[in-house]
């Protein structure tokens, strides 16, 4: 079943299930009420060996994930839990007050794609993400693509929760070897009940059973289903089960050897994935860049008054599209202003669908628009590029700074800046089509988060305080095909930037138009 599949789809292999006889794990309840009387101080010691730096961003998504599913089930399960009704009510009173500001499960779920994402654009292997660490891995060859200072490694409840959303999805490629990992963890502590946990061994080698059967393994999912009866021997539903696979087995012997083969869930809408991710993949390095003599490093004041005795340092990164980068283009003080302005007014991003703006899940951030009238600084910001650029960038011939941040893998796949459509929201202002994009990374990252031009076939590193610019039409007004670009899914850290988009009109003097396609 592919990712995202439909009410309609996941009704349908439900009653194919049902047809063979085979039976799915039970939905939880809405509200688990554990009733495990473990000393909670164990869970108090965990929160507090996580807090040991909680003056800076959550960067490490890891950590995110496991902050989030901390906020949205772990306390509530010891809240709930035998022990904190009879001896820490003073807890539970706290957990009330705050209730309804905790993440919901929607964050959980949100979060654990995140990982699911990373998992995907990076390669990474899942054993190591469960160790805390990050790992690409290909066939026998292992690669370390960040080594966090500390490590955050996940546990068992943690990778069943991240299996367990890709289970609910029929998203069966992602769910096993998460749910395999949880199974293994669960394994080594068998007995070692936590009171935050929601999961135990056997709801992991149930789940896993399932998506083994479901991916095609019947043999596998029949191994499964037996150690579920070792440690559960009166479960009448998967003892139904056993039967049902030996039958299958017996019945279609050559499924012992030839297993299917799990197919990652395909995405419709991403003809390009396979070049976007490997983009991704180099996290924005340019090993041969140096190695072309048209592309320079220039002092640069674009015969600007304003910019003579401040000249800014431009770097040629690539010429068709023609893309610079402006180093130091704003300060730190600058850039730390800008984010504070735009984070009480941070919303869910959306796109361009149709007439309408949607939000969707190829991009995954929050932004804000911030009028120059909110701040002296957000005049001089627009001066500078002005006078950087040479073009109007004064409304109505250019938009508000529109100010983004990506958290937890927060990406945006390959899109267009200027519109594609004629009926795109764009055209609202009267003022023609996106003629160029001025973008400016207001903080740094860890790993990740890289600006990758698909068709051209280069990325770009996020480079803290500096500025992206790019040409999105060419001067006959065509769009630029080549400027096909993407944010790759931040892996570690915390990525703010500032878009400025520049229109058509009011540039005709400043860019003037050509009648040659190729200009």
């Amino acid at each position: 079943m592919k990712e995202g599949a439909t009410n309609q789809e996941m009704q349908a292999a439900h009653r194919n299930r049902k047809k063979q006889g085979i039976d799915s794990p039970p939905e939880p309840p809405e509200e688990t009420v554990l009733l495990t009387p473990l000393i909670s101080a164990q869970f108090y010691d965990k929160v507090l060996s996580l807090h040991e730096d909680s003056a800076t961003p959550v960067s490490n998504p890891l950590l995110a994930f496991t902050l989030i599913k901390r906020l949205q089930s772990d306390w509530r399960n010891v809240v709930h839990s035998l022990e904190a009704s009879e001896n820490i009510r003073a807890l539970k009173d706290g957990y009330e007050k705050v209730e309804q500001d905790l993440p919901a499960f929607e964050d959980v779920e949100g979060a654990a794609r995140a990982l699911m994402r990373l998992q995907d654009v990076y390669m990474l292997n899942v054993k190591g993400l469960a160790r805390g660490v990050f790992q690409r891995v290909v066939g026998s060859a292992v690669t370390d693509l960040y080594s966090p200072r500390r490590l955050f490694s996940l546990t068992a409840d943690d990778c069943f929760q991240v299996g367990k959303v890709a289970y609910d999805m029929g998203d069966y490629y992602h769910a096993i070897p998460w749910l395999e990992e949880a199974v293994s963890l669960f394994r080594g502590s068998y007995g070692e009940w936590k009171t935050e946990d929601e999961a135990s061994l056997e709801d992991a080698l149930d789940h896993l059973a399932f998506a083994y059967f479901q991916a095609g393994n019947v043999s596998c999912a029949l191994s499964l289903s037996r150690e579920f009866l070792l440690y559960s021997p009166d479960n009448k539903r998967m003892a139904r089960n056993v039967l049902k696979y030996e039958k299958l087995l017996a019945e279609s012997p050559n499924q012992v050897v030839a297993e299917a083969v799990i197919q990652r869930p395909n995405v419709p809408h991403l003809q390009t994935r396979d070049t976007y991710e490997g983009l991704c993949q180099t996290l924005g390095s340019q090993p041969t860049h140096y190695q072309i003599p048209s592309l320079y490093c220039s002092y640069e004041t674009n015969s600007s008054p304003y910019l003579q005795l401040q000249p800014v340092r431009k770097e040629v990164i690539h010429l068709e599209p023609y893309v610079v980068l402006y180093h130091d283009f704003v300060s730190d003080v600058e850039a730390q202003k800008i984010r504070g302005l735009a984070e009480p007014w941070l919303q869910r991003s959306v796109v361009a669908s149709g007439e309408k703006q949607l939000p969707v899940e190829y991009r995954i951030s929050k932004s804000a628009w911030l009028k120059d009238t909110v701040d002296p600084l957000l005049v001089t910001l627009d001066h500078r590029i002005g006078a950087l650029t040479g073009l109007d960038v004064q409304p109505p011939y250019a938009e508000y700074l529109q100010v983004v941040n990506y958290g937890i893998g927060g990406h945006y796949e390959p899109h267009f800046d200027h519109a594609t459509s004629p009926t795109s929201p764009l055209y609202r202002m009267k003022s023609g089509n996106r003629v160029a994009t001025f973008m400016i990374y207001l903080s740094s990252v860890e790993a990740g988060g890289a600006t990758a031009f698909i068709y051209a076939n280069f990325s770009v590193p996020v480079v803290k305080n500096a500025a992206l610019f790019w040409w999105n039409l060419r001067r006959s007004g065509e769009g630029d095909g080549d400027t096909l670009h993407a944010g790759c899914p931040v892996l570690v850290g915390d990525k703010w930037v500032a878009n400025k988009w520049i229109h058509e009109y009011g540039q005709e003097f400043r860019r003037p138009c050509s009648s040659s396609p190729k200009d």
